[in-house]
């Protein structure tokens, strides 16, 4: 099942799930107990919203060991994580901001796990039953900010860096799907889930003898090679094998 997040015409958040082009609401919790309301808006003419509201975000680094190689940098013996802020999530379509503040902002195409059901100490072979669904996210990151400071919080932080969409996927198995990333018409990033160093399993587990797994947290799960700079202008598409599109703009942010 697809599950949506969408702006209803008294400017409202509501779930709801789709089916080919057709949507319909979704009562009650997604997290616990809902029902399915028919079908029946088209779905083109809802403004989708981001498909969650993370609690927190927890990203995994150098998941794949070309990304790890194109930075000159080794490949972890466990699991590298690191946080984003919530406030850095946006919506399919929303505009991703260049921050005056660095010269090198890069995209990151990344599989995004959603967190179903809370959980400390998860075992690899019981991570499933913790898993809401997937899907895309692009973990936009200030190259220079980050080199330079040694800690990824300010990088990979700023306010726009999270677009996240353009639904859940609550069907996919996540062992061997594409990743691709386009720039406008050229494509700049293109792998395989197979190619993580580190599973799903294996990051939940691991996580989760750090902290505490919560509904409707997000873990991103670490991007191919490829990254590159973006520019005012571009339009960014990150496609997720069985998920499908997440395409934003990118444009200079203003001071305020």
């Amino acid at each position: 099942m697809r599950i949506i997040r969408y702006q209803t015409p008294n400017g409202e958040a509501a779930y709801g799930w789709v089916l080919e082009d057709q949507a319909g609401p979704i009562d009650g919790d997604i997290f616990g107990a809902y029902q399915r309301g028919e079908l029946r808006f088209p779905l083109n003419e809802l403004q989708l919203l981001a498909p969650v509201q993370p609690g927190k975000i927890i990203c995994v680094g150098r998941n794949y060991a070309a990304h790890a190689a194109e930075h000159q940098a080794e490949v972890p013996q466990v699991p590298l994580i690191f946080l984003k802020p919530p406030s850095a999530v946006i919506a399919p379509g929303e505009a991703i901001m260049l921050p005056p503040q660095s010269k090198q902002v890069e995209h990151e195409a990344e599989l995004a796990v959603v967190i179903g059901k809370r959980g400390r100490w998860i075992a690899p072979e019981e991570a499933k039953d913790h898993i809401l669904g997937y899907t895309a996210a692009n973990d936009v990151t200030a190259r220079d900010l980050q080199m330079s400071d040694g800690q990824w919080t300010r990088g990979k932080g700023f306010d726009t860096f999270c677009p996240l969409g353009p639904w859940i996927e609550t069907a996919l198995d996540p062992t061997d799907v594409l990743i691709t990333c386009h720039v406008n018409d050229e494509m700049r990033q293109m792998a395989s889930t197979r190619d993580m160093v580190f599973a799903i399993p294996q990051l939940i587990a691991f996580i989760s003898s750090v902290m505490t797994l919560e509904p409707g947290d997000l873990i991103l799960t670490g991007t191919p090679a490829g990254v590159s700079p973006l520019n005012p202008g571009d339009e960014v598409r990150v496609h997720i094998e069985g998920i499908g599109e997440l395409a934003n703009p990118v444009i200079a942010a203003e001071r305020a």
